[in-house]
């Protein structure tokens, strides 16, 4: 589904990918673990397509299509979501009207025709079960004046109404209480398919407590200098990077 193959990437002149190599297949989890300023959500703004970054080197396939000639708008319509950090309000646009309007976008490129209003309405009852996100959410501008709970349950309740092919999500359990990580990570589980991928970007194994990851990645310095299952996770908690840095991380 994703094939990341020697990317390299900066802002402002200032390197920051230095050759991240990754596959990701459908029906995976992927989960990215680093210390700060390894270049984690710099890769996530890369795959998304936010301007700010210039990509200097390397490809990136998704879906056997050239992922860096792509808008922002057609990532979006191929099937590529970012969950992030820290979401934003959009006062005045009701959680429905974004909703519709974005899942209407998608269906338009598709050659679909729109989604009528009862179909719509069923379909945000039913998802918004899976991350316990009431009526009174629900009805409110997007994320204005939600706690960062309620911010980060309301990511993954556009992702599953979304329904992509890959998600991306950038440090979703960033301030998120014990409560609220357990929901916004089974929700995830939960919305996890053989037709679908998500790479988990965090520095904590707590989160994968619930979202099992079938790979876990270290990157350091804008490279994955290592690569192994969940146990990974287990050992980084209790180590921490440096035992791996000695090993890895010292090519330059």
């Amino acid at each position: 589904m994703l094939i990341i193959n020697n990317l390299h990437a900066s802002v402002e002149d200032k390197e920051i990918l230095r050759g991240v190599n990754l596959k990701v297949n459908a029906g995976e989890v992927h989960a990215i673990m680093g210390p700060n300023g390894a270049g984690k959500s710099t890769l996530a703004s890369v795959l998304a397509g936010k301007e700010k970054l210039t990509v200097t080197e390397g490809e990136v396939s998704f879906k056997g299509a050239n992922l860096l000639d792509m808008s922002i708008e057609a990532r979006a319509a191929a099937g590529l979501f970012l969950g992030f950090q820290y979401p934003v309000e959009i006062p005045g646009v009701s959680m429905a009207q974004f909703l519709r309007t974005a899942i209407n976008e998608q269906r338009k490129r598709r050659g679909e025709e729109p989604i009528s209003a009862g179909a719509f309405l069923k379909l945000m009852r039913e998802k918004a079960e899976i991350v316990e996100l009431g009526d009174r959410l629900i009805n409110r501008s997007v994320n204005e004046g939600f706690s960062g709970g309620e911010k980060k349950r309301n990511e993954i309740f556009q992702m599953a109404m979304l329904a992509p092919s890959l998600a991306v999500l950038d440090e979703t359990d960033s301030g998120l209480d014990i409560d609220a990580l357990r929901v916004v990570a089974t929700g995830v589980q939960k919305l996890k398919s053989a037709d679908n991928a998500t790479i988990v970007i965090t520095h904590y194994k707590r989160l994968l407590d619930y979202i099992v990851p079938d790979f876990v990645h270290v990157l350091y310095k804008g490279r994955i200098i290592h690569t192994a299952g969940r146990e990974l996770a287990l050992e980084l908690e209790e180590k921490g990077y440096d035992f791996l840095i000695k090993e890895y991380g010292n090519d330059e």
